[in-house]
């Protein structure tokens, strides 16, 4: 008979069942981990060397283009972002051709100046003017053309953008009577402060928008809608650049002609309906010949006017604008250099009174709240003063036949 063990009568501490044996493994954790990673590294060098990707197993995306569309895409496509770095830029941009022949257009590398050509296949007349389609509400087709960014300005059929976008105003009476503009400038930016102007000044001020802002189109087009004539800023290279920036695809005095102009066309294209472009500061790009030739020499080319705001004293822009036939004007003075009540209203004060003794004076001005509300109520008063109010492109036509 087997004996029982009785634990209760076992000797306290003792135990007196057999121990288990421990299992061990032939290697540690560590170099089972090392294997692993050497199978995983040995079947990547694998895949590389006998996966035939050239690259390199990077996503692709496959778009069905018609015949003969692969030449536009590559001359059309638009930058990755809008920061000034090097990138491939446009000589000038690809216009529609009815004929069905081919164009050849250069591509230009922002910062280097590196080019090379593409052929661009010609189109029939539907085609182009189906592309040609306005991107705002009163936009004539026919003053657009396209670059590797997008529409921009053209004259055509007799036509320019200077003369179709300017705002109505009563040529004939300005001509008997001193007249006044303002210009708002820095707008497209910030959405209240554009807003403002836009609705709570009338629509014989001129308003002047930067090419940034999410979508500063939208923006001018409502300007548009009310009566507003616009302008678009293009940043130039102040003297304290680039401490001072004015932002992306400033035009420098430091790259080439055929730079500066790639950078003009991307701003051209951020919006449409422009009777004109201005500076955006920039003193040392405007008093530099050079630089400023080409530009005024485009600007000719496309029908456009050209605004100098003033504020540096050695510009060559009105020298240069009246040898290419560029309707010019220039500001007299800052209306709110200091912005308080007292002193712009003193700043109209004097607008009147070179008004009054030349026959025109031009103000600038940007859309503060306190520039606004004593802008608005100034212009309330004009009437009984003699002077009259009217949008730029009035004034410039005055200033030139004075």
């Amino acid at each position: 008979m087997a004996e029982t063990v009785d634990d209760l009568s076992a000797p306290l501490g003792q135990n007196t069942a057999r121990r288990r044996r421990r299992l061990r493994l032939p290697f540690t954790a560590t170099q089972a981990l090392a294997v692993l990673l050497g199978l995983f590294l040995l079947a990547f060098a694998g895949f590389a060397i006998f996966n035939d990707d050239p690259l390199g197993g990077e996503p692709v995306a496959h778009i069905a283009l018609p015949q003969g569309s692969a030449n536009n895409a590559a001359a059309e496509k638009p930058p990755a972002s809008s920061s000034a770095g090097p990138e491939q830029v446009a000589k000038a941009p690809a216009s529609e051709n009815a004929s069905g022949e081919q164009k050849t257009i250069t591509i230009i590398d922002g910062s280097s100046g590196a080019r090379h050509d593409v052929v661009i296949p010609g189109e029939g007349p539907d085609k182009a003017q189906s592309d040609a389609a306005p991107a705002m509400t009163g936009i004539d087709p026919r003053l657009l053309e396209k670059s590797r960014y997008g529409m921009i300005p053209v004259v055509a059929d007799g036509l320019k953008p200077f003369t179709v976008y300017a705002a109505d105003a009563d040529r004939a009476k300005a001509a008997k009577m001193p007249v006044v503009s303002i210009v708002i400038g820095g707008l497209g930016v910030g959405a209240a402060k554009t807003t403002d102007a836009i609705m709570k000044l009338p629509g014989a001020v001129t308003l002047a928008f930067t090419p940034y802002g999410a979508d500063p189109g939208k923006l001018a087009e409502r300007a548009r809608a009310q009566r507003h004539e616009i302008l678009l800023q293009i940043p130039m290279e102040p003297y304290d650049y680039p401490d001072n920036d004015p932002g992306p695809q400033t035009l420098l005095t430091t790259l080439g002609p055929e730079q500066n102009l790639d950078r003009l066309y991307w701003h051209l294209s951020r919006l449409q309906g422009y009777a004109g472009i201005a500076n955006f500061m920039g003193a040392r790009f405007v008093a530099t010949d050079s630089v400023m030739q080409p530009i005024l020499r485009e600007a000719a080319k496309r029908g456009l006017g050209f605004f100098d705001d003033g504020a540096a004293p050695r510009s060559v822009a009105s020298a240069i604008a009246t040898a290419q036939a560029v309707p010019f004007g220039k500001g007299d003075l800052t209306i709110d250099a200091v912005p308080t009540s007292g002193e712009i209203d003193r700043a109209l004060a004097k607008l009147e009174e070179i008004a009054k003794a030349r026959g025109y004076a031009i103000g600038t001005a940007s859309a503060l709240p306190v520039s606004i509300e004593r802008i608005g109520n100034w212009i309330k008063s004009l009437d009984g003063h003699g002077v009259m109010l009217v949008p730029l492109t009035t004034a410039m036509l005055k200033s030139k036949s004075s």
